[in-house]
């Protein structure tokens, strides 16, 4: 009977747990990327200015959730129709160092909040770009979240089926 030495056997062993590993690895990548794109299907919008319309995909929860800029700076749009304006967070707002240019209340899911009103210089979603954009300082509001609200799609026409938007210039 043949003895396999101690070393073949060890190394047999360190291959063995080794591809057991990198299979590990790779389902855990690929079920990550796939939460990503059942969760945020648009996480990969492209970001290039100049075209007149944007194609979005509703997320699980029936929200169509995009990355954008707001004088140049990244943020995650939720587009929201019942909202009157751009509205973001009082951190974000800070963070932008956006100018305060009057108080106001707004009615939320919480009820009537306190609000600072501001003026965003460019929005962009996709290629789509706006300037001078009136928006909300919701003190209230999650910091990772603005609600791309009719302050800026008001100026678009949208039209929404199968659990798809799309968002044009007129």
């Amino acid at each position: 009977m043949n003895k396999v030495p101690s070393t073949q056997l060890k190394m047999a062993r360190f291959s063995a747990h080794m591809t057991w590993i990198l299979i590990l690895v790779m389902l855990t990548y690929g079920f990550n990327a796939y939460l990503e794109q059942r969760d945020y299907p648009n996480s990969q919008l492209s970001l290039a200015n100049g075209t007149d319309q944007v194609r979005l995909i509703a997320d699980r929860k029936g929200q169509y959730r995009a990355p954008g800029t707001i004088n140049g700076y990244p943020v995650s749009f939720v587009v929201d129709t019942g909202a009157t304006y751009v509205s973001l967070s009082d951190a974000l707002a800070n963070e932008l160092s956006l100018p305060r240019q009057g108080k106001s209340f707004a009615i939320t899911a919480n009820g009537r909040v306190p609000v600072d009103l501001t003026q965003l210089e460019e929005v962009s979603l996709g290629g789509l770009s706006m300037g001078n954009v009136p928006a909300m300082i919701v003190p209230e509001l999650d910091s990772q979240m603005v609600l791309l609200g009719m302050s800026f799609l008001k100026h678009l026409d949208l039209v929404q089926s199968d659990g798809k938007l799309e968002l044009r210039v007129p």
